[in-house]
């Protein structure tokens, strides 16, 4: 019987320890996830903001004479 305790308890160490490291894992992946998505933010307002200097220097100068 105590052999069956010993063997439950280590069991039990062991799934804590997976537990631990996997929680250290999705904890590394949310910061990752937080970072790309600032990113992607920043990235959107610089592609947006060109978007709209292109758009009004467009529309300033007058087709080229070929048209």
């Amino acid at each position: 019987m105590e052999n069956r305790v010993v063997e439950l308890e280590n069991k039990l160490i062991f799934q804590e320890q997976a537990v631990n490291e996997l929680n250290d894992v999705i904890t590394d992946q949310q910061k990752q996830l937080d970072m790309l998505r600032e990113a992607i933010k920043i990235l959107n307002m610089r592609v947006a903001s060109a978007s709209q200097t292109t758009t009004v220097s467009e529309e300033k100068e007058p087709p080229p004479p070929h048209y």
